[in-house]
């Protein structure tokens, strides 16, 4: 039922226009009551958008699944790449979403308030990683931005293309700044062995004036 209202939402959208089209028709077309439209989605609006609250909720409790050593960066990264299989799921619907929300001021707006919901979750994620830190509540915040930005600057870019290319290694390489402006280095896999210093031993004569101890250490350094 739910499929089916998406797909007769989409097909009045592409023929008659967004705005022309009311959920009386798109019940219509699917066969079904406004009761049944109703029981899916609140608004018109949400039937554009019909798999977000899903995938915030599988982003939500992934991250609330992590590990306590997890690199944070790193995790919240991989909560994006979540949003990104959504739209990869099924490429021609989502370029058909794109196309749609660039011409309805009301659904880019709709789509900026489901944005901020998506940055609110790393945001608050991040926040319980750096609680007692030095402006943990900034950097949270900052790197949940970054984030949100690299994702949504490669996924528009896939999706201008209509869908066409590795959507995963085009988001991989935008995410990638992310973790290299704000991730934590990784440790070196065979830390450098400790150089034995030099110790050099010099006998001298009782009572010896300075500038002979030191004539003598240069050039026994100028031997070795």
């Amino acid at each position: 039922m739910r499929d089916a209202l998406v797909a007769a939402a989409f097909r009045l959208f592409l023929e008659r226009g967004y705005e022309q089209t009311t959920v009386d028709d798109i019940v219509a077309l699917a066969g079904v009551g406004r009761r049944s439209f109703f029981r899916y989605f609140p608004s018109k609006e949400d039937v554009v958008f019909p798999d977000h609250e899903r995938c915030l909720a599988d982003m939500t409790a992934f991250l609330a699944a992590s590990e306590p050593d997890a690199e944070p960066v790193r995790r919240v990264c991989d909560g994006a790449r979540l949003v990104l299989r959504m739209y990869a799921e099924n490429p021609s619907f989502s370029v058909q979403r794109y196309r749609l929300t660039k011409k309805v001021p009301g659904l880019r707006a709709y789509e900026l308030s489901v944005v901020w919901r998506y940055e609110r979750a790393l945001a608050e994620y991040l926040r319980g990683r750096f609680a007692g830190g030095a402006d943990g509540s900034l950097r949270a915040d900052v790197i949940a931005s970054a984030v949100v930005a690299a994702h949504n600057n490669a996924l528009r870019s896939w999706l201008r293309s209509d869908g066409e290319g590795d959507a995963t290694a085009t988001v991989d390489h935008a995410l990638g700044y992310v973790q290299a402006a704000f991730g934590a280095a990784p440790a070196p896999a065979h830390p450098p062995a400790e150089q034995p210093e030099d110790v050099v031993v010099v006998v001298s004569r009782r009572g010896a004036p300075l500038w002979r101890v030191v004539q003598e250490i240069e050039t026994t350094l100028g031997r070795s």
